[in-house]
């Protein structure tokens, strides 16, 4: 890849990843919860998901996905509702949060469930795992990302060379700048806006605020075109 080639992606993943959407949204979430340092595993699972939707846009997977109404609907609606799912999850623990403000810290009841898909309100005791999920289920079940890199993609291989490489780099490009992002840019800007709300009422506010606009994002996703 030329170097004029690398550096437009550059630019073009670091907008990307300092514009709002579901990621950073959920690593604000977490960074409130769990503290900046606590948001690793969820920013490592949006990683592996952004890998994942990279390779699968980058080896043409992804057009033959979006070539398929059917197989399309089904992420477009499973992304919809876990997005949907993890608003409501927020919202509704809205309650538990603003009790526990002024208590002495205890085992979260909510954690011993311990989810699988990690589909539940994170809090201080999330397992890492469970972080990890919802990072993971944020990026991979997200047909923007999908519609967004097979158009973008596209227009930084180069056809006369290897594949292989070139999406090596850019995956790495990818990586590192949206982990820079998350890690030290929206969890530090939530950690800032934690310092704001520490008081129950607060916390009531910060976790419907987030509920619902998770919830807008699950919503919206059920409005992407194919194409």
């Amino acid at each position: 890849m030329e170097l004029h080639v690398w550096t437009a992606y550059l630019v073009a993943t670091l907008l990307i990843s300092i514009s709002p959407g579901s990621g950073a949204l959920l690593t604000m979430t977490h960074s409130m919860a769990r503290g900046p340092r606590g948001v690793l595993p969820g920013v490592l699972g949006l990683q592996v998901g952004l890998v994942a939707i990279m390779l699968v846009s980058g080896f043409g997977l992804g057009a033959l996905l979006l070539a398929s109404e059917q197989a399309f609907l089904v992420l477009k609606w499973t992304g919809a509702a876990y997005l949907f799912w993890l608003g409501l999850s927020q919202w509704r623990s809205a309650s538990r949060g603003a009790q526990a403000v002024d208590s002495e810290p205890q085992p979260d009841p909510v954690s011993h469930h311990r989810p699988i898909l990690g589909a539940t309100a994170v809090s201080a005791h999330t397992p890492a795992r469970a972080c990890f999920m919802q990072g993971l289920l944020t990026n991979i079940t997200n047909p923007k990302g999908i519609v967004f890199m097979v158009a973008v993609l596209p227009q930084f291989l180069d056809p006369a060379r290897t594949l292989g490489p070139q999406l090596l780099l850019i995956a790495l490009t990818s990586v590192a700048v949206d982990f820079v992002v998350m890690r030290f840019g929206y969890a530090t800007l939530a950690a800032g806006l934690q310092r704001l709300m520490r008081r129950p009422g607060a916390q009531r506010v910060r976790d419907r605020l987030f509920g619902g606009v998770l919830m807008g994002m699950g919503v919206s996703l059920v409005f992407v075109k194919r194409q």
